[in-house]
């Protein structure tokens, strides 16, 4: 028998990569939020692997939870994160994937793109989402993975945001208000520079999001944590001290 592997947070998304190792052959250890994290390594001392399919805003309190014996094994998933995240837990090299497939409830995995992921675990990951149809590219090097987190957060909170004024699809946003959804994405990226102390390469990531657009035309723009991510954005902008003209204009509009 195959290692096991640890997935922690069983909602739609964790449920699809459990899945995933499952077909691979890898006995699959649920744990839930109801569930001690330590008391579960006692058990399990040894997984795999162990990925964090937790909701974005509980990922630092169950990455302060982590145990030792189990922290060079962990694969990291969420939304809007970058490496500052993992490495205000003092974790060097974890496995990190972007995921660009949606997975509602009663619906079958839609992907929008490759799913792309680095880091020790990244084959087995690959292996495990392939084998259940999923697309996913294995990166070379930490550039490689800063840009594709990067993108993600473009796409996130450029279409989500600028969809609080616009409504509509991601394709819409895209053909009728392009101006418009470039102003904010590059308030956007610059907030992403400040959060990773770097320069990004911004015509890149505008036509890797445009990319992601055309994958999935018909996604809606706006989901329900839009105004939570424009809040966000404002705080961290005036807390850089970022002139965001756009970001700002939006948020009168909720007024």
């Amino acid at each position: 028998m195959k290692s096991a592997i640890v997935v922690i947070g069983i909602g739609e998304i964790g449920s699809v990569f459990a899945r995933g190792f499952l077909r691979n052959g890898h006995p699959v250890y649920p744990i839930t939020r109801a569930e001690n994290i330590s008391a579960a390594a006692d058990n399990i001392p040894q997984p795999e692997l162990v990925l964090l399919a937790v909701a974005e805003a509980d990922l630092h309190s169950v990455l302060a939870q982590i145990p030792t014996a189990w922290r060079n094994k962990l694969a990291l998933l969420q939304n809007e994160l970058l490496p500052r995240d993992w490495r205000q837990h003092q974790l060097v090299n974890p496995t990190v994937i972007s995921v660009w497939f949606e997975k509602k409830k009663g619906q079958d995995s839609k992907v929008i793109i490759p799913s792309p992921v680095l880091g020790p675990h990244a084959e087995l990951i690959k292996t495990g989402l392939e084998s259940i149809g999923i697309a996913c590219n294995v990166l070379t090097n930490e550039d490689e993975l800063l840009f594709e987190l990067a993108r993600k957060n473009v796409y996130i909170l450029t279409s989500n945001i600028a969809g609080i004024k616009t409504g509509g699809t991601v394709g819409e946003l895209w053909t009728q208000h392009r101006a418009f959804a470039t102003a904010v994405a590059n308030e956007i990226i610059a907030l992403q520079e400040y959060l990773t102390d770097s320069t990004l390469p911004r015509d890149a990531l505008i036509d890797g999001m445009v990319t992601a657009f055309d994958g999935d035309p018909d996604h809606k723009c706006m989901g329900r944590s839009a105004p939570a991510r424009l809040a966000r954005a404002l705080t961290l902008a005036a807390d850089a001290g970022i002139e965001t003209p756009q970001l700002k204009a939006i948020a009168a509009i909720q007024s």
